[in-house]
C-alpha cells in the first residue's frame, strides 16, 4: 500500500510521468525504507575505514604501503579529496583506523578500531584468523552504532585492497579473475600481469571456502571486513548506505551474501574506473548514480551522490502537485 501511495504522490507531482528518471526511483526508495510518504535525511556521515593488506609485500601494488597511514594524516589534517568534498555538502567525516600498521595520535574525527598492523600475505596464508574477523565485523557494528543520522556513506583507504576486493568478487561471485582484476593505484602492463599472476597463485593455494565469511577470513583487509559489519548494523539499523566504489561494493558483496535485504537500502553512488566495478555492478543488478570516471576511493563517491540523493527526498516534500498548483494533468 504504501508502495503505491508513494508511486502515485511521485506521479501526480508537476512533471511529465517519469520525467525525473533516476530521482524518481530513489524518492521510492527512500519512502520505502524509512516507512513514510515524507521521507528525511539527517546528519549525513561518511566513515572511512583504514587498513594495510600483506599482499603488497608481493608487489601488487604501484604505491608502498606506508601511503595508507601517510593519507590518513592527509583526512585528519583536512588535505584529502573526500575532505573537501564533505565540506562542500556538510557531510560529517570519520576515519577509522581499523588496521594501519602506523600509532596515530588521538584525533577528534579518529575512530581507533586497530585490529591488528595490516592483514597477512593472503598468498601465504589466510589474510586474518577467525577471531580478527569476528573483531573486525564487530567493531564495525560499534562504529555505526556510536554513528548519528539516518544516512552513512562507506569508503575506505588501504594500498593493496584491489587485490582483496578482486579475490572478494572472483570467488563470491563464480567469475574469472581476470573479470575482477584492475590497475588499482595505476599500474602499468607488466605489473598488471604480475598482479594477476599473483593473485590466480593466491586463488589456487585456499580452494573450497564455503562461506561468504570464510571468504573474507581469507583474502579480505582489516577495512573491508570492519565495512562489512558496519553496513551490516547500519542496514539492522534501517540507516540509509551510501555505497561508494569498487572496495566499498565489495565489503557489500560480502553482507549482501549474508543478508541479501541489505540491497533494499544501498544507494550505488558511482560507476568506478577501477575494471572489476562494473561486472561486479552487473553482478548485484545494481545500477550507480553517477559515472564521473573516477577511482580515487575514499568515500568520494558517495559525498558527489549525496547532494542527488537530498534532492529525491526534497522533491517528493517539496514540490507541487497537479492539484495543489491547479495545474492541468494529461488527460
Amino acid at each position: 500500500m504504501l508502495n503505491q501511495q508513494l508511486q502515485h504522490k511521485i506521479d501526480f507531482k508537476t512533471k511529465p510521468l517519469g520525467a525525473l528518471g533516476a530521482l524518481e526511483k530513489l524518492a521510492l526508495q527512500i519512502g520505502n525504507i524509512q516507512h513514510t510518504l515524507t521521507p528525511s535525511l539527517s546528519n549525513p556521515t561518511i566513515i572511512v575505514f583504514a587498513g594495510d593488506h600483506g599482499i603488497v609485500q608481493e608487489g601488487v601494488s604501484a604505491y608502498p604501503a606506508e601511503v595508507t597511514y601517510q593519507m590518513v594524516l592527509n583526512f585528519l589534517n583536512g588535505g584529502a579529496a573526500i575532505n573537501v568534498f564533505c565540506k562542500q555538502h556538510h557531510i560529517a567525516l570519520k576515519v577509522a583506523d581499523a588496521g594501519v600498521n602506523f600509532d596515530f595520535e588521538p584525533h577528534p574525527s579518529l575512530v581507533n578500531a586497530k585490529v591488528g598492523k595490516g592483514t597477512k600475505n593472503f598468498l601465504q596464508k589466510p589474510a586474518m584468523t577467525p577471531a580478527e574477523l569476528q573483531t573486525c565485523l564487530e567493531y564495525g557494528a560499534k562504529i555505526v552504532n556510536k554513528t548519528s543520522g539516518n544516512v552513512i556513506g562507506f569508503g575506505e583507504m588501504g594500498i593493496g585492497n584491489t587485490s582483496s576486493a578482486a579475490m572478494l568478487m572472483s570467488v563470491l561471485c563464480h567469475l574469472p579473475l581476470t573479470d575482477c582484476i584492475g590497475r588499482g593505484t595505476g599500474l602499468n602492463d607488466q605489473q598488471l600481469d604480475h598482479k594477476i599472476k599473483v593473485l590466480t597463485k593466491a586463488q589456487q593455494a585456499h580452494p573450497n571456502l564455503q562461506t561468504p565469511q570464510e571468504v573474507l577470513q581469507t583474502f579480505g583487509g582489516f577495512e573491508i571486513a570492519q565495512m562489512t559489519g558496519a553496513m551490516l548494523a547500519a542496514f539492522a539499523d534501517n540507516r540509509l548506505l551510501l555505497i561508494d566504489g569498487f572496495i566499498a561494493t565489495s565489503a557489500f558483496l560480502v553482507a549482501f551474501k549474508i543478508n541479501p535485504a541489505i540491497k533494499n537500502n544501498a544507494i550505488f553512488c558511482h560507476l568506478s574506473d577501477e575494471k572489476g566495478h562494473q561486472n561486479l555492478l552487473n553482478y548485484l543488478e545494481a545500477s550507480p548514480l553517477l559515472k564521473l570516471n573516477m577511482r580515487l576511493g575514499e568515500g568520494t563517491g558517495c559525498a558527489m551522490a549525496y547532494p542527488i540523493v537530498a534532492s529525491a527526498v526534497l522533491f517528493l516534500n517539496e514540490m507541487a502537485s497537479f492539484e495543489s498548483a491547479h495545474v492541468s494533468n494529461q488527460d
